[in-house]
């Protein structure tokens, strides 16, 4: 019977180191620096936000215009983080898979902000030679229903500003 619990056990834990390493809430290393991604946007830390990615990283925001690189990203959001004005993203799911390799990760995330409701991020996340992962890119966008989507595509091809809430 011993011997049960102890098999019963030893797949168990394959299981969760599984869900762990790959998969939706990806608790390993991976989702470690997105997890203080986040963290660091939320308390304004300029420093360890912008550490988080390569020195080539890309962020695309949502608004067409808004592909900067990591550079030009931190330029833009420097005098919000100065301010202690940063922005709060908490992710609600995960999903991240790996390269053959394991040097390249790729995720997806569903996200939930006060301002603009359900949100998705999605990026790329490449091994650093000293064993830590650094975003090389982030893809912020905010997924359009597709009972929307004629409204919405519309009005983007006809330069309309939204409707005023009354």
């Amino acid at each position: 019977m011993r011997r049960m619990w102890v098999v019963a056990g030893l797949l168990c834990a394959g299981v969760a180191r599984a869900q762990s390493a790959d998969g939706m809430f990806a608790s390993g290393a991976v989702g470690a620096v997105l997890d203080a991604f986040h963290a660091a946007a939320a308390s304004a830390n300029e420093e360890k936000y912008f550490s988080l990615f390569t020195p080539d990283a890309v962020f695309l925001g949502t608004d067409p215009t808004e592909r900067w690189t990591r550079d030009e990203f931190r330029k833009w959001a420097h005098p919000h983080f100065a301010n202690g004005k940063g922005w709060t993203y908490k992710a609600t799911a995960r999903w991240i898979s790996f390269s053959p390799d394991r040097r390249v990760a790729w995720f997806d995330e569903t996200l939930q902000n006060a301002s603009l409701g359900t949100c998705r991020g999605s990026g790329v996340l490449i091994l650093q030679p000293d064993g830590s992962w650094k975003i090389a890119q982030y893809n912020l966008s905010i997924p359009i229903p597709n009972g929307l989507t004629d409204e919405i595509v519309g009005r983007i091809a006809a330069g309309a500003a939204p409707k005023e809430k009354k």
